[in-house]
């Protein structure tokens, strides 16, 4: 595990028992049994299933590695941007902390665009698939290297019976395995390695074949250029996450057109 991942792994659980005492369980469940029928379960995983590469662009205020990408933050705009340039999904940091993320900005995202949406942050708890739910997220990511297999396994299940999709991260061939051996049915690679912050498109190029076809494959983190996208579109991958590349762009739906080859 990454210095950097254990640290925002622990701040997340003292995140998160303070949570479960201003918001019991028991509250979210009924939130979720008012919501019921209103989302499509699983849309996350259809719609990176169509024909062709489908982008998630992600709405993403700072990094760890990074700072602040964007001082004002207009998140509802950004994904309705996103929406309009033909994304396939959205992926919204709720992270405070190290991201400056809030459930705030996933809630009103997820009640105005019809993108499905991921909520990104660092699941170390079952509480946070509630919440998720709750919040009108269509996924979750469930990060290997900051949970055992038993636990991956187990949160899964619990995304599965609440209808949601679950974004499996991995950054190693191991990770891979383990994500296979649970029945992940997509799962992501992350380019950026968790102790340097370096970024090699290589990472998820050479991982590709260890992932079955049937199982929905994401290239994540340092895609910033149309060769980047073409090399892994033409590797079989089906899916990636793009957030930096996009937050800075002034014109997002002429940076995704870009990346796509549309526009030189």
């Amino acid at each position: 595990m990454g210095t950097i991942l254990s640290e925002i792994a622990a701040k997340t659980k003292e995140r998160i028992e303070h949570r479960k005492r201003e918001v019991p369980v028991l509250l979210l469940k009924e939130r979720i049994a008012e919501r019921a029928g209103e989302k499509e379960p699983f849309l996350f995983e259809k719609n990176l299933k169509q024909p062709g590469l489908s982008f998630i662009c992600e709405v993403k205020k700072a990094s760890p590695s990074k700072g602040v990408i964007l001082e004002t933050f207009p998140y509802l705009d950004i994904a309705r941007e996103y929406e309009k340039a033909g994304a396939s999904a959205i992926s919204c940091l709720t992270e405070p902390f190290y991201f400056q993320g809030s459930d705030v900005f996933l809630e009103e995202i997820a009640g105005k665009v019809k993108l499905p949406v991921l909520r990104k942050d660092f699941t170390v708890d079952p509480y946070m698939i509630y919440e998720a739910k709750a919040m009108r997220a269509d996924a979750v990511l469930l990060i290997c290297a900051i949970l055992r297999e038993e636990e991956l396994m187990e949160y899964l299940e619990l995304a599965e019976q609440l209808g949601l999709s679950a974004l499996v991260e991995a950054h190693s061939e191991e990770e891979v395995e383990m994500a296979k051996q649970c029945r992940a049915r997509v799962i992501g690679v992350n380019n950026r390695d968790l102790h340097t912050f370096q970024v090699d498109l290589e990472t998820s190029i050479r991982m590709r074949d260890l992932v079955p076809p049937e199982t929905v494959y994401v290239s994540e983190s340092g895609i910033r250029n149309p060769e980047d996208v073409r090399l892994l579109r033409e590797n079989g991958t089906d899916a990636i996450l793009i957030g930096e590349t996009l937050m800075r762009a002034t014109d997002k739906r002429k940076a995704l057109d870009v990346l796509r080859g549309k526009h030189r």
